[in-house]
């Protein structure tokens, strides 16, 4: 192809070929796209791209995305919040999946990922220590472990089981119910199938 389009052209194709999701087919939609718009419309897009990193940080509580400048997550800090009760998510995105749902008020645990030993994903890379410390901190009163409904999902939950009641903090423990299809991650599931997933939580 490198032949047959220009360099630059294949390197936007190339590039855009790196995201998750994205075919050949649709790098090379993106990149033409592009192409053909205003080139304030890259430019934009190259600015955006570039501040996102030093625009983007951790909120040290809950491990969710905040803006650089903030100290800690609105959903943390909001007063209206219930600390006592903490859904614990594998993955930032995850929370707007259930904030959608609009039948969640607590707060969020944000893991970083799910323990995976073909992917070199152990306990020791996830937060776990910083939700032990909360779970006493904060006074919580119940763990809903909401990790995706997947192998490595299922094997995480039961570890943060385990982990939690070797620790002898007495808590209340739950689980999404079984309305998420198995493989389906949060970030995809439905609104309806959310809200029947938190609504019928049972004990873990």
């Amino acid at each position: 192809m490198s032949q047959l389009l220009p360099s630059a052209l294949v390197n936007a194709i190339d590039e855009f070929g790196r995201l998750p999701g994205v075919g050949d087919r649709t790098a090379e939609r993106y990149a033409y796209f592009l192409l053909r718009a205003d080139p304030r419309t890259s430019q934009k897009l190259a600015e955006t791209i570039s501040k996102l990193h030093s625009g983007v940080k951790f909120c040290p509580k809950t491990f969710a995305l905040i803006d650089a400048d903030e100290d800690v997550s609105i959903l943390y800090s909001d007063p209206s919040r219930d600390k006592s009760i903490v859904a614990v998510v594998e993955e930032p995105l995850d929370i707007i999946a259930l904030e959608r749902t609009g039948q969640f008020n607590g707060t969020y645990h944000v893991l970083g990922g799910a323990i995976s030993p073909i992917d070199g994903v152990g306990p020791e890379q996830l937060h776990i220590p910083e939700l032990i410390e909360r779970l006493t901190n904060d006074n919580v009163q119940e763990v809903i472990i909401a990790t995706n409904a997947s192998v490595e999902g299922e094997s995480t939950a039961l570890f943060l089981q385990r982990h939690i009641l070797e620790a002898g903090i007495d808590i209340k423990l739950t689980r999404l119910a079984r309305g998420i299809p198995v493989g389906v991650d949060l970030e995809y599931a439905g609104q309806i199938t959310l809200t029947h997933a938190l609504e019928g939580r049972r004990a873990f």
